[in-house]
């Protein structure tokens, strides 16, 4: 027996009762331990999006707009009984209530969190994707105050592969794939100290803006 979301068929397996089980695990730690809301996402198949536009702007990477969210809170319990409504979805994060992000290339995020790490400045999570994104999680307000702390540091005509996610942006969390590309990971994982408080962006940002400065975009 197989299961559909917007045309992408899927079989049901041992393996895939697993993987559910383990998504029902990973939705509730989301809401419940680091406070975040889980909005059910799209998935991509062979260049195909699950929503079933042949014209999706972003394949496998939207909210599936028949779907609630799990609510930031949602108990293990309620958070299974959600996601069962929605089997194949992807988990995305909205951003600009917890937190927002700065994303930057992958290469440079790295070398930014070891400098940063060195310093022993606060973090919050760090996810990587599989387009060769690191995502830095920071107090939300970022996406709207880059453009003022960029102008403050005299960074802002660098020219930087940086910019601010904010309100009505969504992320793909680990361990959902993206766009079909393959699954998104933790370059540093959540922890109780800042998962509900990530630093603020000021804090990050002329090391992440030293680091992207170090690999311009390449023609």
């Amino acid at each position: 027996m197989g299961f559909t979301i917007g045309g992408i068929r899927e079989m049901r397996t041992g393996s895939r009762r697993r993987g559910r089980a383990a998504e029902y695990t990973a939705v509730a730690e989301y809401t419940g331990l680091w406070g975040w809301a889980v909005v059910p996402g799209a998935r991509a198949a062979a260049g195909r999006c699950s929503c079933g536009d042949a014209d999706c702007p972003s394949p496998g990477a939207h909210p599936l707009g028949f779907a609630p969210e799990v609510p930031a809170g949602a108990t293990l319990d309620a958070a299974a009984q959600a996601w069962a409504r929605v089997p194949g979805a992807s988990m995305l994060l909205p951003v600009g209530r917890a937190f927002d992000v700065l994303d930057v290339a992958e290469a440079a995020g790295r070398r930014a969190l070891v400098r940063l790490e060195r310093m022993g400045l606060p973090l919050g999570p760090v996810a990587v994707t599989p387009a060769g994104r690191a995502q830095f999680f920071v107090a939300p307000g970022a996406a709207v105050e880059l453009p003022q702390l960029l102008y403050r540091m005299g960074w802002d005509d660098a020219g930087l592969d940086l910019r601010a996610l904010g309100a009505d942006c969504h992320i793909t969390a680990p361990p959902s794939d993206e766009g079909g590309l393959g699954p998104v990971r933790w370059l540093r994982p959540p922890v109780l100290d800042t998962a509900s408080a990530p630093p603020q962006a000021r804090l990050l940002l002329g090391t992440l803006a030293y680091s992207c400065h170090r690999a311009p975009l390449r023609g």
